[in-house]
């Protein structure tokens, strides 16, 4: 039994939920959200969010999706030595996009 209840800690701490604006939850492996400067600064701070739970009730949930992508997209291709594909941008969320990844510095 305690063995179970350290794996769930240890799994929990692996991930970190990211909510949208209109209250969609995206869990993402802690790691991948730890590319982005701001939310790094917020799960290692001494913010009600190092508890692992991300509010931002100013990004839409496609915006939000967008940019997990992105963080994706960025540990995937990290160090890579073979060409990296272009990350696919939609015109029309652009500027939606880059506001977001301004203020979340990734």
């Amino acid at each position: 039994m305690a063995e179970s209840t350290a794996k769930s800690r240890s799994e929990s701490t692996d991930y970190v939920k990211l909510i949208s604006a209109e209250d969609h939850e995206f869990l993402v492996e802690r790691s991948v959200a730890m590319k982005s400067a701001t939310i790094n600064a917020m799960l290692t701070g001494s913010f009600q969010e190092s508890s692992g739970v991300v509010r931002f009730p100013e990004i839409s949930t496609h915006i939000l999706e967008k940019v997990i992508n992105y963080l994706h997209y960025n540990v995937k291709y990290s160090g890579s030595k073979n060409p990296i594909p272009q990350f696919p941008i939609e015109r029309e969320i652009a500027w939606d996009l880059m506001m977001a990844a301004n203020f979340l510095d990734c």
